[in-house]
């Protein structure tokens, strides 16, 4: 049993997947929600589990660690994942009853990807976790298959992310071949040479990364396929892989390249100024309430990649702990668009009018959400991202700080344009907007989650920094 330990979560998520797939089988009729809790439930279990977890030593030679880092996202995958299955469990489409079998087995498909992912110490291992992970997120995003905006949406995704496996392979492949092993120890050995090939390698393999978490010019994919997929699943596409992708990053280009990692701020720095300003600028005139923090989220991984150009112990915790509060933060907002959608059937900015009238808790958890992506403080997003914006200063970033802050404040003017909608302007119809007890629930998750984290981030904080710290 000793040798299983570090694989405890992947087997556990795997007996999950097969138990859910067994039940849709023999379950009749065509309300399958027993099954949708069967698996919210039991990712709920392993999230429990995980908490109780140490890290373990590596197994498959190396290939695979159960360190600190790989369980801190982990958790995080599990969380995220809890609240977006517990969100979609009262998705009011048949199609959604009918085929809960079928929803619940490709998200968790992706989501024993993204668990494999953050273990991965190997090349091989990397990629077949990054593909696991992708695959059923294509089908995901075109669920509602007899939509025609739907299916172009899946389809935009599922071109844009195989050119971008198919460049990573290609990189990863040089990285084989100047190196002679998929180990990414060797790797950080390697580059102490002179190694032409392998650095194109790897700039080459940042193209998948870049596109898995959406920064510029990789991004082209995130509003159409935020708008045509289901907010549950979309709501967790916008933070878990995002996660996964950052992960990966920093095995590969700081725990794999070792002293040389330093070599790769100024790409960080460039991608991290075009993704705010690419993420900022076309958030302004959205009237859809899903593009708007479809185009947010870009800019949210701007923000991030500040952190990874610090291209440092403290840049990297910080950008985990962003990653939490961007979990609560974004799923909170998504959530709550979907609560209106139930209601008005619409996802335009305009059924946010009077929201506070109609349902001023709900109105309240909005704002939260809005104030913590925004960087008001004290909510989560504050703390994200001030020691963001700190570390990268603390590495001499002045420049990318001062372009940070300055774009921080552009977010809010469409941040703040929801919030005028929501408690200025009237109501177009009178009556409170019905939620269901587990979208309910998920919202007040999310809203403890900002507030919590905003009023007390230090536990977060200096676990981030414990994890973070191996890596350099």
């Amino acid at each position: 049993m000793s040798g299983l330990g570090p694989f405890a979560l992947e087997l556990g998520l795997g007996a999950l997947l097969v138990a859910v797939f067994v039940a849709g089988l023999l379950a009749r009729g065509d309300d399958r929600r027993p099954i949708a809790w069967l698996a919210t439930l039991g990712v709920l279990a392993l999230l429990a589990v995980a908490l109780l977890l140490e890290p373990a030593g590596p197994a498959l030679g190396g290939r695979f660690v159960q360190d600190g880092l790989a369980l801190f996202v982990k958790r995080l995958f599990l969380t995220a994942t809890f609240i977006g299955l517990l969100a979609g469990i009262s998705l009011p489409e048949r199609a959604f009853a009918r085929r809960a079998a079928e929803y619940h087995v490709l998200v968790l498909a992706s989501l024993l990807g993204m668990l494999v992912l953050a273990s991965a110490r190997d090349l091989i291992v990397l990629f077949v976790a990054f593909e696991l992970m992708s695959i059923p997120l294509y089908v995901l995003a075109g669920f509602r298959k007899s939509e025609g905006e739907a299916v172009e949406a899946s389809l935009k995704f599922f071109l844009v992310g195989s050119v971008s496996s198919a460049v990573m392979a290609y990189g990863l492949s040089f990285v084989y071949g100047a190196v002679g092993s998929t180990d990414l120890g060797a790797v950080a050995r390697a580059l102490d040479g002179d190694h032409p090939l392998l650095q194109l390698g790897l700039l080459l393999a940042l193209v998948g990364f870049l596109f898995k978490v959406a920064a510029f010019p990789f991004h082209m994919w995130v509003p159409d396929t935020y708008e045509a997929g289901p907010t549950p699943f979309v709501a967790w596409l916008s933070v878990a892989p995002k996660a996964a992708g950052f992960v990966a990053l920093f095995r590969v280009y700081f725990e794999g390249t070792g002293a040389h990692a330093a070599a790769w701020v100024p790409i960080a720095a460039a991608l991290a100024t075009v993704t705010m300003l690419t993420g900022n600028l076309m958030a302004i005139p959205q009237q859809n309430a899903k593009r708007l923090l479809a185009y947010s989220g870009i800019a949210q991984i701007g923000y991030m990649l500040v952190g990874v150009a610090a291209a440092s112990a403290s840049g990297t915790a910080m950008v985990l702990f962003y990653l939490v509060a961007y979990v609560f933060g974004n799923m909170g907002a998504f959530l709550v668009v979907e609560a209106l959608a139930r209601a008005e059937g619409s996802e335009a900015i305009s059924a946010f009018r009077g929201l506070a009238q109609r349902s001023p808790l709900l109105a309240l958890a909005m704002l939260l959400f809005l104030l913590s992506l925004g960087g008001i403080p004290f909510v989560a997003g504050f703390w994200a991202k001030l020691y963001v914006f700190w570390a990268a200063a603390e590495q001499g970033l002045y420049w990318l700080v001062l372009l940070g802050a300055i774009l921080t404040v552009v977010a809010l003017f469409y941040y703040l344009v929801v919030a005028r909608k929501m408690y200025i302007e009237p109501p177009d119809r009178p009556g409170r907007v019905p939620l269901s007890p587990t979208l309910a629930l998920s919202v007040l998750l999310c809203a403890l989650g900002v507030v919590l984290l905003g009023l007390y981030p230090k536990p977060v904080v200096m676990a981030a920094l414990r994890v973070a710290a191996p890596l350099f």
